[in-house]
């Protein structure tokens, strides 16, 4: 059974004012000294960020445990210092973001300009271990067309700097404005893959590999597919749907690969519209169906998907989870309809936030 970890990025805030608070480097710190040789928590790119990272887990169960345990440690933390954790794939209220003290981030600082101060945002990557670079090359082909999917059930960033964006998911736009970073045209085989990781990072626009922000990649330090288009949800039940949904996509591609069935031949530029209807409306209107690229309900796309994945589902004892989760998904809708119903049903954003909080860690 192949394993799976999860990357979660949370909005360090004030408890009271809602307001992000720029304490990562004192969180970390009080990180090691209360838990000296953990290797859980990382800094991000701003001080109002911390990253957090799961074991490989097989059991699904297994990996919302840690997910809640991570996050109430993560809070347990922040609370020492004043402070509170969200899981916002970006702020509702307005920042001014602070740069972590770093070498690296001082660089993207320097070359990118303003684009680098945009990317206070709170991602969910997902890893899934493949057998070779042969077979991830096989599965990122073959996933690239429902990637946004899962854009569209992560989808929680409505918000920005004080005003409702028209978008669920706004902080994918905020992401996609590196220059690397995005949909891909399928590579065919490993070799191809790394010669254009190669030729990219040999133009001089991107730092290193590292900087290669593909939608879906293999992951630069683990044996690993890593599936980087979800926004940090609002619940944990919603992130090991996103695993769950991750791990069985990735099982299926690997399948058809084996069984000489063809990827999709999708160009990369109906990729960018799916990505882009997935963004901007989230479950809330219709979806581009991967196979055809024509317009459906979404809840109609998201049957697909489970149809699509259904024996993947079976074989990992994960069909009755996911099919429950997608029933729960439809009915409450993502994190960025819950934000939007929190702030319609009285209050303001500061009260959004103060609500996320508390939903971070239930």
């Amino acid at each position: 059974m192949r394993t799976v970890g999860v990357e979660e990025e949370l909005l360090l805030v004030d408890p009271d004012s809602g307001e992000p608070k720029a304490l990562a480097a004192a969180v970390l710190a009080r990180v090691a000294h209360d838990d000296p040789g953990q290797n859980v928590f990382e800094k991000e790119l701003f001080r109002q960020m911390l990253e957090f990272a799961t074991h490989p887990q097989a059991n699904m169960a297994d990996l919302g445990e840690e997910i809640v345990r991570c996050r109430k440690e993560a809070a347990r933390h922040a609370g020492e210092l004043g402070c509170a954790v969200a899981a916002l794939a970006t702020s509702p209220l307005p920042v001014s973001p602070s740069l972590s003290v770093n070498e690296r981030y001082q660089w993207l600082a320097e070359h990118y300009g303003i684009p680098t101060w945009e990317q206070l945002v709170c991602g969910c990557h997902v890893h899934v271990c493949v057998e070779s670079d042969e077979e991830g090359i096989a599965v990122l082909d073959r996933i690239r067309t429902w990637l946004p999917v899962l854009r569209a059930i992560s989808a929680n960033s409505p918000f920005w700097q004080g005003r409702d964006t028209s978008y669920a998911s706004y902080r994918s736009r905020v992401w996609n404005r590196w220059p690397s970073a995005g949909p891909t045209e399928p590579f065919e085989s490993a070799e191809r893959y790394h010669r254009r990781v190669a030729d990219m990072v040999a133009t001089g626009a991107l730092l290193d590999n590292r900087m290669v922000y593909f939608d879906a990649r293999l992951s630069v330090r683990y044996p690993t597919v890593e599936v980087r288009v979800a926004d940090v949800c609002l619940g944990a039940e919603t992130a090991v749907l996103i695993a769950t949904l991750t791990r069985a996509l990735v099982e299926t591609a690997a399948r058809d690969w084996r069984a000489g069935r063809p990827a999709p031949d999708h160009s990369v530029s109906l990729l960018r519209l799916a990505d882009w209807q997935a963004a901007r409306f989230g479950l809330e209107e219709n979806l581009l169906d991967p196979a055809t690229m024509r317009p459906e309900p979404a809840s109609q796309v998201l049957r697909s998907l489970l149809a699509h994945t259904g024996d993947a589902l079976t074989a990992t004892g994960d069909a009755e989870r996911a099919e429950q989760g997608i029933t729960e998904l439809l009915r409450r809708g993502n994190g960025a309809r819950e934000q939007r119903l929190l702030l319609e049903h009285g209050g303001d954003l500061r009260d959004v936030v103060t609500e996320c909080v508390r939903r971070t860690q239930s």
